[in-house]
C-alpha cells in the first residue's frame, strides 16, 4: 500500500512539473523529469513444431505435438500427463477421435471437455 501511494505521489509530482511546461508551449520535457518507457514482451516459438500457439489458433495436435507443447497448451495438463499422452500415442498409434484421450491413464472426461477448443487430431 505504501509503495502504491508513493508511486501515485511521484506521478502527481511529475505531472505537476510537465504540465506547466507543456501549457507554456515548450516542446521539450523538463530535464529533471524522466520519461517512463514500456517494453514489449516477445513470446518464443515452441521447439519442434515451428509454429507458436497463436499461429495455429490456440490448438495443439494430439497426434504430433511434443509433451512440452501439450503441457504448455492444455489446461490442467502438466509435463507428466503430457508424457503419458505421447507414450500412449507411441504405443497404440495416432488418435482417431478426441475422446480417445480418456483412455490415457490420468486423463479424464472432464479434462478432455475442458480442452476441446485447444486440441485437434
Amino acid at each position: 500500500m505504501f509503495k502504491a501511494t508513493l508511486q501515485a505521489l511521484s506521478l502527481a509530482f511529475s505531472m505537476a512539473l510537465v504540465t506547466p511546461a507543456l501549457a507554456a508551449g515548450s516542446a521539450e520535457m523538463p530535464k529533471d523529469v524522466k520519461a517512463e518507457t514500456r517494453t514489449e514482451v516477445k513470446t518464443s516459438v515452441p521447439s519442434g513444431g515451428g509454429k507458436s500457439i497463436e499461429d495455429v489458433g490456440g490448438q495443439v495436435s494430439i497426434n504430433s505435438a511434443t509433451a512440452q507443447e501439450l503441457a504448455a497448451t492444455l489446461n490442467g495438463v502438466g509435463l507428466k500427463k503430457a508424457e503419458s499422452i505421447v507414450s500412449y500415442r507411441d504405443k497404440y498409434g495416432p488418435f482417431s477421435q478426441l475422446d480417445q484421450l480418456t483412455e490415457v491413464p490420468g486423463i479424464g472426461k472432464a479434462l478432455v471437455e475442458r480442452n476441446l477448443t485447444r486440441i485437434k487430431l
